[in-house]
């Protein structure tokens, strides 16, 4: 079994991590991925007068890659921890079609991840990443509350 979960460090993101590490050990999962994806927000505010917009960009896009690189890290220790090896996937764009575009890509069995994620608007019943992961991949998802 091929699993991807995906992560935003956000709590709803590590209980998704805590159910694939049991269902990797119940299956002897061949393969664990953990995916982030990161987005460069560009909204200027009093920073515009002082620097362009590419030096925006760049600065942004190196802060949101290293604080992915921690999320990543972090999440990949629990399933270390728990001795179970993955491979972290770091990517930049938006969430959910990134996701959909990787898991499509990858073939993999199982999606797993969380309800809602660190967005600021919150959804009724499931966040938009992973309603629109639901809605848009062939694979089986696990999205945990």
């Amino acid at each position: 079994m091929k699993i991807l979960v995906c992560t935003d460090s956000s709590a709803q993101s590590m209980k998704a991590a805590q159910m694939a590490i049991r269902i990797a050990k119940g299956c002897g999962a061949e393969q664990v991925d953990v995916i982030h994806v990161f987005n460069v927000d560009l909204h200027f505010h009093d920073i515009h007068h002082t620097i362009s917009q590419v030096e925006h960009y760049e600065i942004m896009q190196k802060i949101r890659k290293e604080e992915g690189e921690r999320i990543l890290a972090e999440t990949a220790k629990v399933f270390t921890d728990a001795g179970i090896a993955v491979k972290t996937i770091l990517k930049e764009g938006h969430p959910a079609g990134t996701i959909i575009k990787h898991a499509k890509n990858e073939n993999y069995d199982l999606i797993v991840m969380g309800s809602r994620g660190l967005g600021g608007l919150k959804k009724a019943l499931l966040g938009s990443v992973s309603n629109a992961v639901l809605q848009e991949v062939q694979t089986s998802v696990l999205v945990v509350k």
